[in-house]
């Protein structure tokens, strides 16, 4: 605590705040990996898988991070999901541009993500609606699903796709319409007060 009785400014450029950032920037050198050589050269696919995978793994350890060593700010709340979607949209639109995955799958998860992102800027002064557990499980379904369109496994490995894909759009419907029926009930709260 300060003297004035508040808690202490955390700074905006922090470990977690830099991951966050470090997510951003490894998008468009995902997105050159994956459309390399015509988007389906094996080595660049694999290239592609990792720097994927090595983002996603940003955006798990930089809410521990920030949760951990209290270095929760304003703008990694605004910067963390901005970092997530531009990721996971960038991944599918690709993987739909290349072929590789139907076009209304990518539409179907990029809607629901525009959609919360919408429907927490128009409750933000009433609350933040949290993620839920379900979003969380949500997004690692779509993590995993698109590694999996991502790697070079061949037509072995469509059923597989398939199932984890098909979870990750009912986890992403299901998950959606929890954030409406959330969002619809803090705008009533907040009206009510």
């Amino acid at each position: 605590m300060t003297a004035e009785g508040q808690a202490p400014q955390v700074p905006v450029l922090n470990i977690a705040n830099v991951l966050t950032m470090s997510r951003l920037l490894l998008v468009p050198v995902f997105l050159v990996a994956l459309f390399w050589a015509d988007g389906h050269d094996t080595v660049w696919r694999w290239i592609a898988t990792g720097v994927f995978v090595l983002a996603s793994v940003t955006d798990r350890v930089d809410g521990e991070v920030a949760r951990r060593r209290g270095l929760v700010t304003d703008f990694g709340k605004i910067a963390d999901p901005i970092a997530d979607k531009a990721l996971t949209g960038a991944a599918l639109v690709g993987l739909s541009m290349l072929g590789d995955l139907w076009w209304w799958a990518t539409w179907v998860i990029i809607v629901r993500e525009l959609g919360v992102t919408l429907l927490r800027f128009w409750v933000i002064r009433h609350g933040v609606i949290a993620a839920s557990h379900g979003g969380k499980i949500k997004t690692l379904l779509q993590a995993i699903a698109i590694g999996l369109y991502l790697m070079p496994l061949g037509s072995w490995a469509d059923i597989p796709r398939w199932v984890v894909l098909g979870a990750a759009l009912i986890a992403t419907v299901v998950t959606g319409l929890d954030y409406v029926i959330r969002a619809l009930r803090m705008r009533a709260a907040g009206g009510a007060r």
